[in-house]
């Protein structure tokens, strides 16, 4: 698949969201990463799965002790939503022209994409 379209995620990291399905809806939380070739999102504090580690012996205390860890496991993208001041909102793209300057100190208009809240209009 030479010629495969990228998938393109509305979340980025950093970004707070809220669950709206699954068994942790309701829930919210920063987003740590984005896995955009599944369509996946991990978020903190969301979809906590119990991981047992074994015990890896390598040069004396270099090694990590096994036990069971919990950690967040990856979520579905359409399965958050974007939070905004105090509901949830779809996200949105808009063109905006921006001034930018070459390095010999001209200036020309250029035009870059910024997301923007359904609900408000503002930007993101």
């Amino acid at each position: 698949m030479a010629n495969a379209k990228k998938k393109t995620v509305n979340i980025k990291k950093g970004d707070t969201v809220k669950v709206i399905a699954g068994a942790d809806k309701g829930k919210q939380g920063k987003v740590i990463s984005v896995l955009r070739e599944a369509d996946r999102v991990i978020v903190e504090g969301v979809n906590l799965v119990k991981r047992h580690t074994k015990a890896i012996q390598q040069g004396g205390r270099a090694g990590n002790t096994g036990g069971i860890i919990t950690q967040e496991a990856a979520v579905h993208v359409s399965n958050v939503m974007l939070v905004e001041k105090d509901g949830t909102t779809r996200v949105g793209f808009k063109r905006v022209s921006s001034e930018k300057r070459r390095p010999d100190g001209s200036t020309y208009t250029a035009e870059r994409s910024v997301r923007v809240s359904r609900s408000t209009g503002e930007e993101i």
